[in-house]
């Protein structure tokens, strides 16, 4: 089964101790980019603010050769790196259904994800569970996520359509109330 290529733009703005992306790269996992230019030209980046769900819809692409890239940034200064990542590339921008981050930094935060658990749970979207799995193994925290989530990314890999996905994901959390 072919894998998916996994991108990472590293902006340097977290503790190096704490990167999950340049332990991806170490394990051979993911291509880091501290230059976005040399990122990929075609694909999607993992976008909290992009307000489309990557999943089934965009699996013919993924299997056509898109990356997924993810954003290795602080959460801090997500939206000004967004803007720039947006302004520089022609990736399109998708988000994820909710799950609980089980990394150390934000344990149990629904969408707090770190860079290694948004590609993992980017890859159980389109049934890329062995590659998921694989790319977790080097963490302490990597079998903590799929236990603390494995009702929610077990439906969410069985959508269909994202939009199947978009409304199954307030089957397991609080809906955001829209009165505000």
């Amino acid at each position: 089964m072919e894998k998916v290529p996994l991108h990472v733009i590293h902006l340097d703005q977290d503790d190096p101790k704490k990167c999950t992306a340049r332990k991806l790269e170490r394990f051979g996992h993911a291509n880091v980019h501290s230059n976005i230019y040399k990122s990929p030209k075609r694909g999607f980046l993992l976008d909290p603010a992009a307000g489309v769900l990557l999943g089934p819809d965009d699996k013919v692409m993924i299997e056509k050769g898109a990356a997924i890239v993810a954003l290795d940034c602080s959460w801090k200064q997500l939206t000004e790196s967004l803007e720039i990542i947006h302004k520089k590339t022609r990736l399109k921008g998708r988000t994820l259904p909710l799950v609980l981050a089980a990394n150390p930094v934000s344990w149990g935060k629904p969408g707090r994800l770190s860079t290694a658990e948004a590609l993992a749970l980017s890859l159980v979207l389109i049934n890329k569970w062995e590659q998921a799995k694989s790319i977790l193994k080097p963490f302490r925290f990597g079998d903590t996520f799929f236990q603390l989530n494995s009702e929610p990314m077990e439906a969410y890999s069985a959508a269909t359509t994202n939009s199947e996905l978009a409304e199954l994901q307030w089957e397991f959390f609080d809906k955001p109330s829209s009165d505000l």
